[in-house]
């Protein structure tokens, strides 16, 4: 083959070659525009998807900071107890009210222990009459307070002295042993008041038991109340006792609202204490309130007293 021949092959050859690589070099240049959009059409995809609630571009609307917001702003909330400290327990009672209950033993008081008198405080007195032959007359008083204060987590100090007022209520309808158990509400005394009688016989002789419970606000006031005629001496008379304790449980109920500078819930009161929230507190009397045991049978420490 001459050289001119073979000249013109290779020509031949490279212009067949020009159009597949010119076909190549199109489907590079379309591939690599299509990979810009399929990233831009993934991202707007994920984008739209993003966020509860969100606006375009993944913004917080102003609604949703608006909701956001209140949802932070919000916290428990509880009504503040009225009543912030408690009388003393030994001195509630007037010497002429325990002259009445307790003749022989108006100095007998004595204190019940308290990690904190402010919410949880006690006092007893007890009485024996020695009439010679003809035996013996026995009393035995005591009275227990028990505030509450108002926590975010336990409720308000009213509800909380509403539960235990319940509960003390039942306690002294339930004591083992009584006969002939009784209860009536009682007016005029704090904003709630119950009044519990029965008999309970003990080998010193036969009590006669009251029990008074009373609510002011968030305070709860139990006072026990008994009688028994020892020795051959005949049993006091019920409706007496009953009497005389409802007045020294009014006259309790008041020495509580005096001492926080209120002298007029000795009565139901019409309102509770100013509104507003209360700092959940580190609350002893919560803690007393869980811990504090019911008063089973006064009339069993009477007589051992006895």
């Amino acid at each position: 083959m001459s050289e001119g021949t073979m000249q013109r092959a290779a020509q031949r050859d490279h212009r067949a070659q020009r159009p597949e690589r010119a076909r190549r070099l199109n489907r590079v240049v379309v591939c690599a525009a299509a990979v810009p959009v399929m990233l831009l059409a993934a991202a707007c995809s994920s984008n739209s998807g993003s966020g509860d609630g969100a606006g375009a571009g993944g913004k917080k609307t102003p609604a949703d900071g608006a909701k956001a917001s209140a949802s932070a702003s919000a916290s428990p909330t509880v009504q503040a107890a009225r009543y912030a400290k408690l009388p003393e327990a030994c001195k509630v009672l007037s010497g002429k009210t325990l002259g009445e209950l307790v003749p022989k033993g108006t100095k007998s008081a004595k204190e019940g222990t308290s990690s904190d008198v402010s919410s949880r405080a006690s006092c007893s007195w007890n009485s024996l009459e020695n009439n010679g032959v003809k035996g013996s007359q026995f009393r035995w008083l005591n009275v227990s307070l028990l505030r509450f204060e108002s926590d975010a987590g336990r409720g308000s100090g009213d509800e909380q002295a509403k539960e235990y007022y319940a509960k003390q209520v039942q306690d002294a309808k339930s004591v083992a042993g009584a006969k002939n158990t009784k209860s009536e509400p009682v007016s005029g005394t704090g904003d709630e008041a119950t009044a519990v009688r029965y008999d309970l016989k003990k080998k010193e002789g036969s009590f006669k038991q009251q029990t008074v419970v009373a609510r002011v606000e968030n305070v709860v006031v139990t006072l026990d109340y008994n009688g028994a005629g020892l020795a051959g001496d005949k049993s006091p008379d019920a409706d007496d006792l009953a009497k005389d304790a409802k007045s020294a449980a009014k006259e309790a109920v008041a020495a509580v609202a005096k001492a926080n500078g209120d002298g007029g819930a000795a009565s139901p009161s019409t309102s509770s204490s100013a509104s507003g929230s209360a700092s959940p507190s580190k609350s002893s009397s919560g803690s007393s309130a869980r811990s504090a045991s019911p008063s089973t049978s006064s009339s069993t420490k009477a007589a051992s007293k006895g």
